[in-house]
């Protein structure tokens, strides 16, 4: 960064607190790098000619701010049918214990948060119709939520390059997706109409909390982002936005064990969940 838009030691603490407080992310002297970056990219943006006067406008929200500089943060590498073990899973033993006490016509609802560009509620999707000979018996819906704002949009037009497609088959590709040029395809409407997107910010039970409950969560490769505080808080708010009895599934490097007592730990064949038990533990 030019001496105009550098950072001193004050000023990265106060922008390190100031994410922190509103998505929990944690960002050290390791990352100063990439956080002075992004600050410079979003001066720019805005034209502001000194770190003072962006971060006025910051902690004023001028024309929203706060969103686009939260968005400029995160972090959304993915790809269609990522960790596809939990997804088998999925099939053979979560949604046998969650339709058990259904009847035919039931809403079955699944939620992937954060949901990035859409890839992993795609991915749901397809696996149901192409691996639950079921899919047809329940009232299914599947909604992606993210804190970048950006990515839902992206997620809503369903427009995917190669490396995002890499793990699908070309009969896969060709039954779900129209190819637009030689480089993106977009998903077919009617799969981009089954699932539904929402901004929502996981430590945040306000925003949590709206979405009601669900069967099974994804909620995978986020809480590595946060500290012991941030993650007990994401805990309890994905606690209570499952319905009891209902799952949760973390990323591989994760456990839920070592953040909060409140679930039960699932053991299956193809993957480790968590579950929320029927009663409340005390």
């Amino acid at each position: 960064m030019d001496e105009a838009t550098s950072v001193n030691e004050e000023e990265f603490r106060r922008l390190c607190d100031f994410l922190y407080r509103r998505t929990g992310m944690i960002f050290t002297e390791t990352k100063r790098y990439y956080v002075e970056r992004r600050v410079q990219e979003r001066m720019q943006a805005t034209g502001a000619t000194s770190f003072a006067s962006y971060f006025a406008r910051l902690r004023s929200n001028v024309r929203g701010e706060i969103e686009q500089f939260v968005n400029a943060f995160t972090i959304n590498e993915t790809y269609f049918y990522r960790e596809d073990h939990q997804l088998q899973c999925l099939t053979r033993d979560l949604l046998a214990e969650r339709t058990a006490a259904k009847q035919t016509g039931d809403r079955l609802r699944i939620w992937s948060v954060p949901c990035s560009t859409g890839e992993e509620p795609y991915s749901i999707a397809m696996w149901l119709l192409d691996n639950w000979p079921q899919v047809d018996r329940y009232d299914i819906e599947i909604v992606g939520s993210d804190i970048d704002t950006r990515v839902l949009d992206a997620a809503r037009t369903g427009i995917y390059g190669k490396r995002a497609l890499m793990r699908l088959s070309p009969e896969q590709i060709a039954k779900y997706f129209q190819q637009l040029d030689e480089e993106r395809w977009q998903i077919l409407d009617d799969l981009r109409g089954s699932v539904g997107f929402a901004p929502v910010n996981l430590i945040e039970p306000a925003e949590t909390l709206t979405q009601g409950r669900f069967d099974v969560i994804f909620c995978r490769n986020v809480l590595i982002y946060f500290d012991d505080t941030s993650r007990r808080v994401a805990a309890e708010n994905l606690y209570e936005a499952l319905a009891p009895g209902g799952f949760i599934c973390l990323g591989h490097t994760e456990s839920m064990s070592r953040i909060s007592p409140l679930f039960e730990v699932r053991r299956f064949e193809d993957a480790i969940v968590y579950q929320r038990p029927l009663k409340r533990r005390a």
